[in-house]
C-alpha cells in the first residue's frame, strides 16, 4: 500500500518542514508515502469561496489515483485514537487498497462533494489549525500507526 498527503500550499522552508520530511521517511520503512503540494486557486480568496473549493476538488479528483482510498480532513471529521487510526489504516491494507490519498483542503477548506466521495472524513481535533502544523500532526499519526502496527516502542497506550 502506498500513501499520497495532497494539501494546497506552497513548501517553505521551516523546522515544519524539516520534522515532516522526517515523518515521511519513517513512514516509508512500511509504506512508500509522498508529500504533494498541490497550487491554490489563483484567485483565492477574491473569488467565491465555493467556486475555489470546487475547484479545488477537480484538482485533487484529477490526481488522486485510481483504486485509492480518499480520506479527506476536515474539522467535522471522525476523530479517532492513534490506535483506532492504525487500525484503520491496517484495514485499508489487509482491503488491497493499492494505496491511501489524504487530503488537506487550503484555508477555504474542502468541496462538500469532495468530502461526500470520500471514504472516511478524519478530524484532527475541533481546533483550527495552520496547514504546516496540520501536515506535522498528520505525517507523526502516520508514523506512530506504523510503529503501532509493527509493534513498536515509540507508541505508548497509556499503560505504565
Amino acid at each position: 500500500m502506498r500513501l499520497g498527503i495532497f494539501w494546497f500550499g506552497y513548501p517553505a522552508r521551516s523546522p515544519y518542514e524539516i520534522e515532516i520530511e522526517n515523518y515521511r521517511r519513517r513512514v516509508c520503512r512500511r509504506w512508500p508515502a509522498e508529500d504533494h503540494p498541490l497550487r491554490p486557486h489563483g484567485r483565492g480568496r477574491k473569488d467565491e469561496p465555493s467556486k475555489v473549493r470546487v475547484h479545488e476538488a477537480a484538482v485533487v479528483r484529477g490526481r488522486h489515483p485510481r483504486g485509492w482510498s480518499l480520506m479527506a480532513l476536515d474539522e467535522a471529521g471522525r476523530t479517532f485514537s492513534s490506535q483506532a487510526f492504525a487500525d484503520l489504516l491496517r484495514q485499508k491494507e489487509l482491503e488491497g487498497r493499492t494505496g491511501i490519498t489524504l487530503v488537506i483542503g487550503s484555508d477555504l477548506g474542502l468541496d462538500q462533494g469532495l468530502l461526500k466521495e470520500a471514504d472516511t472524513v478524519l478530524s484532527l481535533g475541533p481546533m483550527t489549525l495552520p496547514h504546516q502544523l496540520a501536515r506535522l500532526v498528520l505525517w507523526e499519526q502516520l508514523f506512530r500507526a506504523t510503529d503501532i502496527l509493527g509493534s513498536g516502542r515509540y507508541h505508548r497506550d497509556g499503560d505504565p
